[in-house]
């Protein structure tokens, strides 16, 4: 047999074997994510040099390519959807934070005693009264 005659074999055994996986639905953002952190965990054992660090990347590629080569699709579908929930709530935490950070310099925010509606009122305006445009209460404040 030639050459490549057992790469025509080997292609098509690989086929057959990667049908109804589910890498076939390509990376998802856990994969890439539990990738990336074991290629810095990689480079960190590179210049750290400690066993248990060796573990913990050797026991996250057995499981991204356990994710990767499993069959129970809908399962890994589940994985994936929590952990972009998470990831979303913790990103959108961080892109509040620096938007408040950001409005705070230009801006009080009082809420209003009677709704609870936060009130945006710009800075250098002394004391003023404040009418709420959800309920109407006035109340006065200093800006």
């Amino acid at each position: 047999m030639r050459f490549r005659d057992y790469l025509i074999k080997f292609n098509n055994f690989m086929y057959t074997h990667m049908q109804g996986r589910y890498i076939t639905y390509g990376y998802d953002a856990l994969s890439k994510f539990l990738f990336g952190i074991t290629l810095i965990l990689i480079f960190v054992n590179i210049i750290a040099s400690s066993g248990i660090i060796s573990l913990i990347t050797l026991f996250l590629i057995i499981y991204c390519y356990y994710r990767l080569l499993s069959k129970k699709i809908p399962e890994r579908y589940k994985e994936n959807e929590q952990y972009i929930s998470i990831r979303n709530k913790v990103v959108g935490f961080f892109k509040n934070f620096r938007y408040n950070a950001d409005q705070a310099r230009h801006y009080h925010i009082y809420k209003c005693p009677g709704c609870g509606q936060k009130i945006r009122i710009p800075r250098g305006k002394g004391n003023i009264m404040v009418r709420c445009p959800k309920c109407n209460t006035e109340f006065k404040k200093r800006a």
